[in-house]
């Protein structure tokens, strides 16, 4: 029986690539993590066809250029408002 997945905490996003190379992950990656702080990925066979799925978080409170900028554009307006 599979244990339900866990959502992450605020700020946080677990992703999953699946790719037919490793190296092709590798790359994805790479490029999630020069955007997001990011944990360490972990590796696993796609499935009986090949291929290769790496998991990792990252953490979208941290963000580097150019994630922040498409970030602070893509916010609901009035998102970060207070209520009065």
């Amino acid at each position: 029986m599979q244990q339900p997945e866990q959502t992450p905490s605020e700020g946080h996003a677990d992703v999953r690539i699946v790719a037919a190379s490793p190296e092709v992950a590798r790359r994805v990656a790479e490029v999630l993590r020069r955007c997001f702080a990011a944990t360490e990925q972990r590796s696993y066979p796609a499935g009986a066809g090949g291929g290769t799925r790496l998991e990792l978080v990252v953490d979208t409170t941290r963000a580097a250029e150019p994630a922040r900028s498409w970030l602070e554009t893509s916010r609901t307006p009035g998102a970060d408002s207070r209520r009065e």
